[in-house]
């Protein structure tokens, strides 16, 4: 199957993601954790020590009753206040070392977050436009945050608690079984429906955890969507609607969380009353054995002393076992992203283009489409299919792309940029295949500005000037650029062009976003220029004095213009017919009126939409 038609998976949703060991899982995290694992093991070395010094506290207490207190009542008191002295220093020893775990393990598992994080993000950056037509923005963003979070708390605390108190268990059990002999083998005996009942709790709570962070990520994209499009609920009055959408939504979650909170309640609960209810045994049987003398009442206080320790960690299993698969599926759905294979990747071997004095790469910009043909797998993304597509632009020539809607124009301009790769065939820059350039030196040669100006949370500057050269980010390119663009009102802004022009740049009007993204375009210096009807908001006299700037300023640049009006084709040299996913055509407006017929019906039908347009304003 083609790269550009090869179907991105969606994320889970219904818990049935593929089941992986969660060793297996957990291993993955070894180049994120290697920097920081000496920290981590000291921490996890100093919690063991403060759980190995409580359990010497009972040892203390067998030999404080049998044999210090009686030498106490005989006038000897120098070991009691041994004992005590001895008890004391282990109090403070494991109070030294709980500090030392926390100083030593808080500060890895935030680096641990932080590169997880970075990898993430940095993936996301790379993948194609593909990628993000099927994937949800809430379900990136929790397991960008959430997920995230959840693990730094797993590393900092639970793994680290999982292995101290199974030792500790251990340790304890052993101990119990030396001092109170079958005593200590009735307590382990409880542990067989402990381990039955753990085991089939890690089985159904993996399923509700995963399930739970799916929906989860849903809620957090019907948040976003609600948000970015606050200004559609509220003028078709259907903020009622999303809300009983998202009530719904939110319900289904808390069912979910609900679920959760009964399987692990159970298993808590079982985890709590199984061992009291042993140690209730071993108090009756290790009454009856001090009262036949089979065994000393020290013995049987530090028996108890022993298990009043363990049973802390017994109790705390259901907890960390919770806390670890969650962390699992975290850590699932982390790399359920991370390892989507990037199918518009650089060459192996990239082709070396020549260079200006900036380093960037230079072309002369002749654009060459030769039998490009294009598919969607039919989710989200440009509409449009190409089979077959011829076309040269000459370097220089302002080439304009007209077609009915849907004939596929912006899926062209998007193959220029390698926004998406093509099926077959190529798209070429001077002969030199797009594919075989890397993607930054593509971008470098390439500026693009859609229809839909998409702007970022940052100042009128930052937003212009974004694909700029470093050599051309001064003051002067920048008013340039804005000239072009016909955006002098930035300097009617509270700051100018350092005021921020808030998320997705929305407390602008549609005119003013799209004058900002052509400006970004013209600020790029690109050899060649993409414009997806990007004057579509602006208003005629506006788009007038736009057009005349862009035919002085696109002067020896390659443009591509896709034109969903008639104005727009003013800014071309020549006019490329886009038909049922051929070029049917090539020529200049008046050839192509005197001799296309399915031009003239194209111009005809783009100039009653614009003649409406301006009677609805």
């Amino acid at each position: 199957m083609p790269s550009s038609d090869r179907p991105v998976t969606p994320p889970r949703r219904d818990g049935g993601a593929p089941v992986v060991s969660t060793v297996s899982t957990f291993r993955r995290l070894g180049p994120f954790v290697r920097p920081v694992l000496p920290r981590l093991v000291a921490g996890m070395l100093c919690a063991l020590g403060a759980s190995l010094a409580a359990l010497a506290v009972p040892q203390v207490l067998e030999h404080l009753v049998d044999g210090t207190l009686l030498d106490a009542q005989s006038g000897d008191r120098s070991g009691l206040w041994a004992a005590v002295g001895a008890v004391l220093a282990l109090g403070v020893l494991e109070a030294g070392l709980i500090f030392a775990r926390r100083a030593f393990i808080l500060v890895p598992g935030t680096h641990v977050e932080a590169r997880l994080r970075r990898t993430l993000f940095a993936h996301l950056q790379d993948l194609p436009v593909g990628f993000h037509d099927h994937w949800p923005g809430g379900q990136l963003l929790s397991r960008a945050m959430s997920d995230l979070g959840l693990l730094r708390r797993w590393l900092s605390y639970g793994i680290v608690m999982l292995v101290v108190n199974t030792t500790t268990i251990l340790v304890g059990a052993a101990l119990m079984i030396s001092l109170g002999g079958p005593l200590g083998l009735v307590y382990l005996l409880g542990a067989v429906p402990v381990v039955v009942l753990s085991f089939r709790f890690s089985r159904r709570y993996r399923v509700i955890s995963r399930l739970s962070q799916d929906q989860a990520g849903d809620l957090a994209t019907t948040v976003e969507e609600s948000v970015h499009g606050i200004r559609v609920l509220k003028a078709f009055g259907r903020g009622n609607h999303a809300l009983s959408g998202f009530a719904e939504q939110a319900g289904t979650l808390r069912d979910t969380e609900l679920r959760k909170a009964r399987t692990l309640s159970t298993i808590s609960f079982a985890l709590s009353t199984i061992p009291e209810v042993v140690l209730g045994v071993c108090l009756f049987w290790g009454i009856f054995r001090v009262t036949q003398g089979q065994l000393d009442v020290g013995a049987l206080a530090a028996f108890f002393a022993t298990a009043s320790v363990v049973n802390s960690p017994v109790e705390q299993v259901g907890q960390l076992l919770s806390m670890t698969l969650t962390a699992k599926t975290a850590v699932d759905r982390h790399f359920e992203v991370v390892d989507t294979v990037n199918d518009v990747a650089d060459p192996a071997r990239p082709v070396e283009l020549p260079r200006d004095a900036d380093g960037r790469p230079t072309a002369r910009g002749a654009l060459t489409f030769s039998d490009v043909r294009f598919r969607h797998d039919g989710a989200a993304g440009p509409g449009g299919v190409l089979d077959g597509v011829d076309l040269e632009i000459r370097a220089g020539e302002t080439m304009a792309l007209v077609g009915l809607t849907g004939a596929g124009k912006t899926t062209m301009a998007m193959l220029v940029p390698r926004l998406y790769d093509v099926t077959a065939g190529s798209v070429r820059i001077d002969g030199v295949d797009v594919r075989d350039m890397t993607r930054g030196d593509l971008r470098s040669l390439v500026a693009v500005a859609f229809e839909d100006a998409t702007l970022f949370s940052d100042t009128v500057r930052a937003n212009v000037l974004l694909g700029a050269p470093p050599s051309a980010r001064t003051d002067a390119d920048l008013e340039r650029a804005l000239a072009v663009a016909q955006a002098q009102f930035v300097h009617d802004l509270p700051h100018g062009v350092d005021t921020q022009i808030g998320e997705e740049g929305l407390a602008l009007s549609g005119g003013q976003r799209q004058r900002l993204a052509v400006a970004r375009a013209i600020a790029a210096r690109p050899r060649v220029l993409v414009l997806d009807d990007p004057l579509s908001a602006l208003d005629v006299s506006t788009e007038e004095l736009v057009t005349a700037a862009l035919r002085r300023e696109v002067e020896g640049t390659t443009a591509l213009v896709v034109a969903h009006r008639p104005s727009t084709v003013a800014l071309a040299d020549r006019v490329a017919v886009l038909q049922e996913g051929r070029i049917s055509a090539v020529g200049t407006h008046s050839e192509l009126v005197a001799t296309h017929e399915h031009y003239r019906y194209v111009i005809s039908s783009l100039a009653e939409s614009e003649q409406m347009a301006q009677v609805r304003v």
